[in-house]
């Protein structure tokens, strides 16, 4: 998908209640999977024991960590739009989190953007980026968040 260039503070705010557009697809492979274990420590077998999981698992095989999809949200919001006209945004934290279905090891993964609201706050702007992730071939969400970010100046 193209990236959408959104120029400034008060084009952002025309854009509240609209569809940003989608990411690209990513393949979650087991190697993300287990570097993603690595370094948050969880082991958990049926994210990481592929012969376990297969057995043992609802879903015939390993799935990746609820936490390793929202945490790859930033880097899909990259993919569907950049800001200009701003000094800087951050990553100000996420309202309602939720799984509905896993992320098979091996899936191919992309990104939803919905802007949802934006307020002002002191010296810029809050915005609120419902994310959609879906895998490919899937037929429910894999994880709604909302994502809050701060534009600053401009």
């Amino acid at each position: 998908m193209a990236k959408r260039t959104i120029n400034g503070i008060e084009e952002l705010k025309s854009l509240a209640g609209q569809d940003l557009g989608s990411s690209d697809w990513i393949e979650i492979d087991q190697g993300t999977i287990q570097a993603f274990a690595d370094a948050t420590g969880d082991h958990q077998w049926i994210h990481v024991d592929v012969e376990r999981a297969q057995k043992e698992s609802p879903f015939g095989g390993p799935i990746a960590h609820g936490l390793l999809t929202l945490s790859i949200g930033p880097r899909l919001m990259f993919d569907v739009f950049e800001m200009t006209g701003v000094a800087g945004g951050l990553n100000y934290g996420y309202g309602k989190v939720r799984f509905p279905a896993p992320v098979p090891a091996g899936a191919k993964l992309r990104m939803n953007a919905t802007l949802t609201s934006v307020e002002d706050v002191p010296g810029g702007v809050q915005a609120v980026v419902t994310q959609t992730f879906e895998v490919e071939g899937g037929t429910k969400p894999v994880c709604v968040a909302e994502a809050m970010v701060r534009f600053f100046g401009g």
